[in-house]
């Protein structure tokens, strides 16, 4: 997912400038390979990503200087990934074609939107933020904004879930805690050893974290006793159990 989206944001910054040309007609910003891999620490462990180098030859006719990229989703001290809550909007911004562009002055008004239509306390004030955001952006984004509106069923398919599991399936809690003990050991270890030994131990390890004294301190989940009705094809609206209507009498 992180390297999806730094690689949309260089396309992102190359389709700004595609049409701006030197005096013999050639582009002035232009794709020039990837810098060296370097490693990011993520939820999961250390992940190599390669970062787009973008060759910009504009200079700023105030200071002189050379105009360059620079991601803001991972910027070159960065070691760490950023937090879920700041990755998901730069990924509907970014994670586009290069003609869906957003400039980046728009970024803090469409996070904003975009953080009312997850955030909303039901699934009607989830379509009336996308209608919200739909109205604000939709005209000189189009592109942009049909990546939410094409995709809301998808979007906001945890509202057909009981209220009380909102909160889980929002978060990326339960994956977090599931890999924080492989996570730990690799760092320990200072790897997996092996391609062959590195399945095995995650393997081992996720399956001693699901031992019933390991269960003991995870957190539970809300509402536990909702989850059978669930499995049994029980439907929920607005996060309320909808009762089946009584059988007609014979």
């Amino acid at each position: 997912m992180l390297a999806e989206a730094v690689q949309a944001e260089g396309d992102a910054y190359l389709a700004r400038f595609r049409e701006e040309r030197d005096e013999h007609g050639h582009r002035v910003v232009v794709r020039s390979g990837y810098h060296q891999p370097r490693q990011v620490t993520t939820m999961a462990g250390a992940v190599e990503v390669r970062m787009p180098r973008v060759n910009d030859m504009r200079v700023d006719p105030d200071t002189g200087e050379r105009q360059r990229f620079a991601s803001a989703i991972q910027p070159p001290w960065a070691r760490k990934t950023p937090k879920i809550a700041e990755v998901l909007p730069l990924l509907y911004l970014h994670g586009l074609s290069p003609e869906d562009y957003v400039p980046k002055s728009a970024h803090p008004g469409v996070k904003k939107a975009l953080a009312e239509i997850w955030n909303a306390e039901d699934r009607r004030h989830a379509v009336d933020a996308v209608t919200a955001l739909q109205t604000a952006y939709g005209a000189k984004f189009p592109k942009a904004v049909a990546k939410v509106t094409g995709e809301l069923d998808q979007l906001l398919a945890f509202y057909d879930y009981p209220a009380e599991h909102w909160q889980h399936l929002r978060a990326t809690n339960p994956i977090e805690s599931t890999v924080a003990t492989v996570r730990y050991r690799s760092k320990v270890t200072k790897g997996p050893g092996s391609r062959a030994a590195g399945p095995a131990m995650a393997f081992k390890l996720i399956e001693s974290a699901q031992s019933e004294s390991a269960q003991s301190r995870w957190r539970a989940i809300n509402a536990p006793h909702l989850v059978a009705l669930i499995r049994a094809g029980a439907r929920f609206e607005g996060g309320k159990l909808v009762e089946r209507p009584e059988p007609a009498a014979a």
